[in-house]
């Protein structure tokens, strides 16, 4: 997708543009209605409030927690049951040949074209190559594509010494003003890619040797057009911060295995992205008009009618920012793209394009991830103006509670990759706690979005090597 919002076959995608009207309209509705129950009679005040905990709590108890309690039960990969005389944990019908491409058209060559957009990334670049030439594709080929995205660092000398160690990796070179961030260093790579499956990896991506031949079947078998590896912290012991988001990205897993065991709508994270190319071209290759290439894209997928699955095992390990500067950069990023999404794809999410449930699933996740913390903050500012207490709590007290319940069920569920923080009082209340940090996040980035005009800026995440990481995982590995 070009910068200017159009695909890459000319038509532009419904309800792109007008993004500071759309966030002034997001602000204004969550900030009425987190002031209005403060004007209405003491007895009704938390009446808003307890329905939507109710509507939405009941919804994330139905999809996240109970599938997540009765994972235990026989069923198949993708959540289904198996059919009769079918074995446990065998997909639902026959894998079809890695080389079938849709219908009519060409068979697409076997094996696995690996992509990674690299800028400055001279301290993790050479261990990737490594890791990556351990993997073992089921047939075909193992191509690695690098796109040194105008790194100003030794990675360019890193890289062609590479290539001479490693045939099968392929580097790419992009000015550093070429502008479209990482999508844009991906749609370089897209026209040399030939397989029918790539795989899109940060920098400092770790994998097992067996994560293709064990990935490529089930997604075949199931259908997906896409499938995103279940993100694991590589230095989950470095700092109470890399603790706090180890628990975080398992929480996160086991909402979208949730989701879609429910029939709702999986979302890629952007590192460990399993995408067939044939997909990936209809729906327009990656949108250089967002700063997260990863959810932009999960929603053109299920525009065009492309599933997206998700596996816990095999995980992709990458390393957790470890200072919270970094982090309010990172989350500020995902706060804009996140919402920047539904304001540019509403008119085709509230289409016949998307079925009932998943619109439920979409309501209600939206709700919870960026409307409660603008209405929690316009809350607050409520209680002072009228010196009365907060209206929201009952809201916000499902929502950290169900929280901390995914926490526990996924930090504690048997997983390969880094371990997760042991499941004392003390971690959980710091994974709960923690969380917090969105009610910040989303109110912050969206009245930006309201009073400024779209700038793009793709913010880097600094990555430090193992070396770094260790020595930080030694110093603090005693209060863990």
């Amino acid at each position: 997708m070009a910068a200017d919002g159009s695909t890459t076959d000319g038509q532009r995608e419904p309800g792109s543009g007008g993004r500071r009207g759309k966030s002034a309209l997001f602000v204004i509705v969550c900030g009425w209605a987190g002031l209005l129950p403060h004007w209405l009679e003491p007895g009704v005040r938390l009446w808003p409030a307890t329905g939507m905990a109710l509507l939405l709590g009941g919804y994330s108890l139905y999809t996240v927690l109970l599938p997540a309690l009765g994972r235990g039960r026989v069923g198949n990969a993708d959540g289904s049951r198996p059919a009769a005389g079918q074995p446990a944990g065998a997909p639902a019908s026959d894998p079809s040949p890695a080389a079938d491409g849709p219908p009519g058209e060409a068979p697409l060559p076997a094996g696995v074209d690996v992509v990674v957009a690299a800028r400055d990334e001279q301290a993790v670049i050479a261990r990737l190559v490594e890791r990556i030439s351990v993997l073992r594709p089921t047939t075909g080929d193992l191509r690695l594509w690098v796109v040194d995205d105008g790194s100003a660092d030794r990675t360019p000398e890193v890289l062609q010494e590479l290539r001479a160690r490693f045939p099968f990796l392929q580097v790419l070179r992009r000015e550093a003003d070429a502008g479209g961030g990482k999508s844009g260093a991906l749609n370089t790579a897209l026209p040399h890619l030939q397989a029918r499956w790539m795989l899109v990896l940060d920098a400092d991506a770790d994998l097992q040797p067996d994560t293709l031949e064990r990935l490529l079947p089930r997604a075949e078998a199931c259908g997906w057009s896409a499938v995103q590896l279940r993100k694991a912290v590589a230095n989950p012991l470095a700092n109470w911060l890399t603790r706090a988001q180890a628990m975080e990205m398992a929480l996160d897993a086991v909402i979208q295995e949730g989701r879609l065991k429910r029939g709702g709508v999986v979302e890629l994270r952007g590192n460990g992205e399993l995408l067939r190319r044939d997909a990936l071209l209809a729906a327009g290759g990656f949108n250089e008009a967002t700063v997260t290439d990863d959810l932009d894209l999960s929603f053109r997928l299920l525009l065009h009618g492309q599933p997206i699955g998700i596996v816990w095992d095999p995980p992709v390990r990458e390393e957790a920012v470890l200072g919270l500067s970094a982090l309010w950069r990172q989350r500020q990023r995902w706060a804009e793209g996140g919402l920047q999404r539904f304001f540019d794809y509403a008119p085709g999410l509230l289409s016949d394009r998307v079925n009932g449930r998943r619109k439920l699933d979409l309501l209600c996740f939206f709700l919870l991830q960026y409307a409660m913390p603008m209405v929690a903050m316009a809350d607050l500012v409520g209680a002072l103006l009228t010196l009365t207490a907060p209206t929201i709590w009952p809201l916000s007290f499902v929502a950290f509670g169900l929280s901390g319940c995914s926490i526990l069920l996924g930090c504690r569920r048997s997983s390969e990759g880094p371990v997760f923080p042991r499941m004392g009082p003390g971690n959980l209340a710091l994974g709960i706690v923690y969380l917090g940090h969105w009610f910040v996040v989303i109110p912050w980035t969206s009245l930006r979005m309201a009073l400024f005009p779209k700038r793009l800026v793709w913010a880097k995440t600094p990555h430090l090597g193992e070396g770094e990481c260790e020595d930080a995982a030694v110093e603090e590995s005693a209060i863990a």
